[in-house]
């Protein structure tokens, strides 16, 4: 039985989202949650919702794409709640852009964001980590991470550097009591998959009903995964079930890639 009470988790970009559905599953299960999102004002929801449950959460600036605000977001919680001990690295962005239409700054947003947010964040809560000897870091990475698909490459990218990111700190930390492990969700209506969904309606010439049936199309199991199974997840991996576990990635994507 998973069992986080009394653990206190940090989720990146969780607010909306997967990042959402991620702080109600871990609050369900017993944990204190840090809602770390750019955007306090569209968290607070997420917040009211877990604490009407019975949970307790708090809502934390964090932007992760500043060294900075990582560590004080580190600080913050510590000061707040306690001493972390689940980092869920969930903050991510997408969009459809062919490479001939793709700008620097196009990539660099999506990488800073994917990418450099994950070392950035995992940098800051690390050394506490490290001092106490115990740690759960559960980074989101994609179903496209060991695939790459076609006018995605810099999300791709991002996402593969994500499963690289996973094993090395996993390796480097493996004689401590901290776990790293990477979730690769698929298929999720939520507004990141909303945008996508659009953005395939206009390149298409479909409305965007027709091209969200075509997307959720390309999962074997006929239906799109919800924010809230990815969190069932990311919950067993913080758990001391998984306390073996460690540098692995999990597909929750309803069959699209099988390894």
């Amino acid at each position: 039985m998973i069992n986080l009470e009394g653990r206190i988790a940090v989720v990146t970009g969780g607010g909306m989202g997967i990042g959402a559905g991620i702080s109600k599953v871990l609050s369900g299960y017993g944990a204190t949650i840090a809602i770390a999102d750019i955007n306090p004002d569209t968290a607070e929801p997420t917040r009211r919702a877990i604490e009407a449950a019975g949970g307790r959460a708090i809502v934390l600036r964090h932007d992760v794409t500043d060294w900075d605000s990582a560590f004080a977001l580190a600080q913050a919680v510590e000061e707040k709640l306690g001493p972390p001990d689940i980092l869920v690295n969930n903050a991510g962005v997408s969009g459809r852009k062919p490479l001939l239409e793709m700008t620097e700054k196009d990539w660099d947003f999506v990488l800073d964001i994917n990418l450099k947010g994950q070392f950035i964040t995992t940098r800051a809560f690390m050394p506490g980590m490290a001092a106490r000897d115990r740690g759960r870091i559960i980074n989101l990475a994609s179903v496209v991470s060991k695939q790459g698909v076609g006018n995605f490459s810099h999300y791709c990218t991002s996402k593969f550097g994500v499963i690289g990111f996973t094993q090395s700190i996993a390796q480097e930390f493996a004689r401590t009591g901290i776990t790293v492990n990477a979730v690769c969700p698929g298929i999720l209506m939520t507004p990141l998959h909303d945008g996508i969904v659009g953005q395939m309606a206009d390149a298409d010439h479909v409305d965007f009903e027709t091209a969200k049936k075509n997307f959720v199309g390309l999962v074997p199991q006929g239906r799109p995964q919800t924010p809230e199974d990815v969190g069932h997840l990311v919950a067993y991996l913080a758990s001391d079930l998984a306390r073996n576990v460690t540098g692995q990635s999990y597909h929750i994507d309803g069959g699209m890639q099988m390894d």
